[in-house]
């Protein structure tokens, strides 16, 4: 396998229209994901995918604290949104997306599933206390760069990237195959900025298929 790999995160059902925490315009990254994919198997690179996996008393819930969605609060120390109920283990809304082109994703990677603590890195918990399998296996296939992009901007991608420039990856993101929750209305813009100033590259997918061998 190649050194290079594209790292989708979260593209699943309750990201996207109809979802519990339904992403604007989440459903148009899929057809950028599909054409990543396509571009990617050409070249013999990896493509894996990360995935909320929570249980249904997660700590991040609102309806656990019983208060209203998207509250500022804080869990196990952390500060923490709290979220509307989503991708419950096991149920539709965890699943990845029905058009997203599953067969050729060759690992998937599940985060979120410690009860006491958020995840929206797909490489960390947000407390940096426990790993996910992903970077194991990104090193053991010898992968030292990233294409990143999926849902949402300015939480799981943002994080997912700042961690693995931490980490010592060239890190590629593909701004068009990503949509934000936007809370505070810019909060994508900034997501991307701070990325950028961390030392990932931006591209548009075209950019990206035009100056890319």
């Amino acid at each position: 396998m190649s050194q290079r790999a594209l790292l989708l995160v979260d593209l699943q059902n309750d990201f996207c229209a109809g979802g519990a925490l339904a992403v604007a315009e989440g459903d148009s990254t899929i057809d950028v994901a599909n054409a990543l994919i396509d571009w990617c198997k050409a070249r013999g690179d990896a493509v894996v995918a990360s995935q909320d996996w929570h249980p249904a008393n997660h700590g991040s819930f609102a309806s656990q604290h019983q208060v209203e969605p998207f509250t500022q609060g804080e869990l196990n120390g952390l500060a923490q949104t709290f979220w509307p109920d989503h991708c419950v283990q096991n149920t539709e809304g965890a699943e990845l997306h029905p058009l997203l082109d599953q067969k050729a994703i060759d690992a998937v990677f599940h985060k979120g599933e410690n009860v006491g603590i958020d995840s929206y890195s797909a490489f960390f918990d947000n407390g940096h206390r426990q790993k996910t399998a992903l970077d194991d296996w990104l090193r053991h296939h010898e992968i030292n760069e990233l294409i990143v992009m999926g849902l949402a901007t300015d939480y799981c991608v943002k994080f997912t990237v700042l961690d693995a420039l931490q980490l010592g990856y060239t890190v590629n993101v593909i701004t068009d195959g990503c949509r934000g929750v936007n809370i505070q209305a810019q909060d994508s813009t900034h997501a991307f900025m701070e990325m950028s100033v961390a030392g990932a590259t931006l591209f548009t997918l075209a950019d990206w298929q035009e100056t890319q061998a």
